[in-house]
């Protein structure tokens, strides 16, 4: 199939879903807190194929979601979807780099590319006035956490707890309203389609496609062993 790494890592996530844990409840949960009226203006950052869209049109129907992600065949997978509905714009664009003003800027598992205060900052300006950040973030559960849930979390050194990301939300200026731990339901969501398509591709796949299958297989299971010491926690945030 391929022998190389970023390609087999491309070649799993092709045609998913989504490319994080989340639900439909998650974007109405968010939207209630911060009262998105049914006009909202929302970008979705780092928008991934578009998993959230029809769940951030559900909050705002009379409103528009501009979703954005740099990835261009996410955005092509977006684009095939959403192309036909005035409502949604989807742009290939860098997530450091928001442009125009929204209600709510909407960040599913993607922030941590930025870390929480940085792209809290980069944001603000693109922000209305009483507009909110919704974001997911990894985030540490327990402080007794076992050998092979640190190693799921390995690569991501700043994670840290709810505490540690209402601190990180605080040094940009802003205030945290409301937190939510991703459910179960929310990962599976991610993870089934995932399951389904490691299947699918492990016959013939060669070493360098076989090592990433074993590596999303590994992730899946850790965090199935271990949900109770880490996760994602959404929050909502507002400038001060």
């Amino acid at each position: 199939m391929t022998s190389d790494p970023m390609k087999a890592f491309f070649e799993l996530h092709r045609d998913l879903p989504r490319e994080g844990p989340g639900e439909a409840a998650d974007v109405a949960w968010a939207a209630g807190i911060a009262g998105l009226p049914a006009s909202a203006e929302i970008a979705d950052v780092a928008c991934g194929p578009g998993g959230d869209i029809a769940s951030l049109l559900e909050a705002a129907p009379e409103g528009h979601v501009t979703a954005l992600d740099k990835t261009a065949h996410f955005v092509e997978a977006a684009r095939d979807v959403w192309q036909s509905d005035s409502r949604v714009t989807v742009l290939k664009a860098d997530m450091a780099r928001i442009m125009n003003s929204y209600d709510m800027i909407w960040c599913a598992g993607a922030v941590y590319f930025l870390g929480v205060t940085e792209a809290l900052t980069a944001w603000r300006k693109s922000l209305r006035p009483g507009g909110v950040v919704a974001f997911t973030e990894p985030c540490w559960f327990t402080d007794d956490r076992s050998e092979r849930a640190q190693k799921m979390w390995a690569d991501y050194p700043p994670m840290t707890d709810a505490n540690g990301i209402a601190a990180r939300v605080e040094a940009a200026g802003f205030e945290t309203l409301a937190t939510r731990k991703l459910s179960d339901a929310a990962w599976e969501g991610y993870f089934a389609p995932i399951d389904k398509r490691i299947a699918v591709l492990r016959p013939g796949a060669d070493a360098a496609l076989t090592a990433v299958l074993d590596e999303a297989e590994e992730e899946a299971a850790a965090w199935r062993a271990h949900r109770d010491e880490c996760g994602y926690l959404l929050s909502v945030v507002r400038l001060k």
